[in-house]
């Protein structure tokens, strides 16, 4: 009797685990699918972008008061002398820990800044996947860090640890988004919706780190960030495979950085994404001591002085992508219109006399940006496609120098600037410059009219895209039809302005290679 329960108990064991395992199997073919892996990749970046802004933003109100507090625990510590000699010392130290807290925000951006063109040029090589692992496991580990800091010299190791995490892991996301959808309106689309995940954790940090800070410690905000990074790593791990068989020998080689930011296009691109993004990030560190001292803000409106931008952001994006769709050829357009109303929040921010009216040009400028980045990003990646080679890592390294130049300067320059010219002056001085580059972005006009056609790309492409590698088969087949190597910078282009017809591909009927 107590055999045959044995066995029914074993033969029960065997068909779950056989159950089990033909799941696991249709779990892993699913996975394999292109289109699901496509939207998985499009997953795993974007939560490794919401936890980069996150963790950005999420030490904004926690580490000022958790080292206020370490150093006041000091003086009280070492409190001697007269009253005279203590006051002039505590107004030195206030001075010196603006400045240290200003240096430990920008430390991250600066680190990124110095690091990004060697990590666009190592993803070039590499390829995605296994830069984007790197960057989540040091973003793991420098949150990991930020949770057991007790003094600022640890702050400061896992602030910058975290600037070397992003430039592997921004970089290496935006880029393999650019190379897995190869279409202009899905790749817009889905630019836009990485766009969204930056915004919501660029803004939303703030009351997150600042609830838990309060209630249940400095600690935990950082383990919650640490596992969601961590099960984002093991998603990559899993799905991407970064060390599994590589085919580097059939990667292009990608076009060098330095060639890339000669490039008038790219350098038009990149000089709007820093413009664009100067009054954020000038106006995070400043703004909240303008508001005690202009409107006696209460401490929950400078808490939430940022969280109402998010939704103008998030419409922002879905009316470029929408528009970019429907008018390609205006992508120029709509960022400079993004430029100009960024600049004219700017403006409007100084008169602001009561955080209900603040909340306006605030979102005008959240909105802006959203036109401008949704707009110009996508763009980089055509630009590339149609004047170099299409492998994006390091075009989107130079978009991260872009954005690292502004958080880099604003921590740092800003409050100089409000200390010896004025608020006014500072905010005058973003609207001005952003409005007076708006009319640069005419220069990609030329850009928007020599994308390559989807009849094009089907022609050349005998089986379905597959990001990467397009441009192998894509040089191979021009070098065939045409007689030149299409990684150089002559296209072919027809009276229009356009590529490829779809029924312009034998030699007698295409027209001659025009440089651009």
């Amino acid at each position: 009797m107590a055999t045959e329960e044995a066995g029914g108990l074993a033969q029960t064991a065997a068909v779950k685990l056989s159950e089990m395992g033909e799941r696991t199997k249709q779990l892993g073919t699913a996975i394999q699918d292109p289109e699901r892996q496509r939207r998985i990749i499009l997953v795993i970046v974007c939560v490794a972008l919401l936890l980069d802004n996150m963790l950005y933003m999420v030490i904004v109100p926690i580490v000022p008061d958790y080292l206020a507090r370490l150093e006041s625990e000091s003086e009280h510590a070492h409190a001697t002398g007269n009253s005279s000699s203590n006051r002039t010392q505590n107004q030195a130290q206030n001075e010196n820990f603006d400045l240290q807290i200003g240096v430990l925000f920008a430390s991250k951006a600066i680190l990124q800044l110095l690091v990004n063109p060697l990590t666009g040029t190592f993803i070039d090589r590499v390829g995605y996947d296994i830069p984007l692992l790197i960057g989540l496991s040091i973003m793991f580990v420098s949150t990991c860090i930020f949770s057991l800091a007790e003094n600022y010299a640890t702050l400061f190791v896992a602030r910058s640890l975290q600037g070397l995490g992003s430039a592997f892991a921004d970089t290496a996301g935006i880029a393999m988004i650019a190379d897995k959808f190869t279409e202009e309106a899905e790749r817009s689309r889905a630019l836009g919706i990485a766009l969204a995940f930056i915004s919501f954790g660029s803004l939303a940090a703030p009351p997150f780190g600042g609830v838990l800070y309060e209630f249940v410690g400095k600690r935990f905000p950082f383990i919650v960030l640490a596992c969601v990074c961590l099960a984002d790593g093991i998603l990559c791990l899993t799905v991407l495979k970064p060390f599994s068989s590589r085919t580097g020998e059939n990667r292009p080689v990608g076009t060098p950085i330095y060639k890339l930011m000669i490039d008038p296009y790219i350098a038009v691109v990149a000089g709007a994404l820093t413009t664009c993004n100067i009054p954020l990030a000038f106006l995070e560190p400043t703004i909240a001591n303008w508001m005690e001292e202009t409107m006696d803000a209460s401490q929950w409106q400078i808490g939430l002085t940022w969280l109402p931008a998010f939704f103008p952001h998030i419409l922002g994006v879905y009316l470029t992508v929408k528009l970019a769709a429907q008018y390609p050829h205006l992508q120029w357009f709509y960022g400079a219109l993004g430029m100009v109303i960024i600049g004219a929040s700017s403006c409007i921010v100084p008169a602001c006399k009561t955080f209900e009216q603040l909340i306006f040009p605030l979102c005008g400028i959240c909105f802006g940006i959203a036109l401008v980045d949704t707009a110009l990003l996508p763009t980089l990646a055509f630009v590339v496609d149609v004047r170099h080679v299409s492998v994006y890592g390091s075009v989107y390294a130079i978009a991260d120098i872009s954005y690292c130049v502004a958080y880099a300067l604003g921590p740092i320059v800003a409050g100089k600037i409000v200390h010896d010219l004025g608020f006014v002056q500072l905010n005058l001085g973003m609207g001005l410059a952003n409005v007076l580059y708006a009319p640069a972005l005419l220069l990609l006009r030329n850009v928007c009219l020599m994308k390559p056609s989807h009849s094009e790309r089907n022609m050349l492409l005998e089986e379905g895209a597959t990001g990467l590698y397009d441009t192998i088969r894509m040089e191979e087949r021009q070098r065939k039809k045409h007689g030149y190597s299409s990684s150089g910078n002559c296209v072919p282009i027809d009276e229009n302005g356009t590529f490829g017809q779809s029924r312009a591909y034998s030699k007698e009927e295409t027209s001659e290679p025009e440089c651009i």
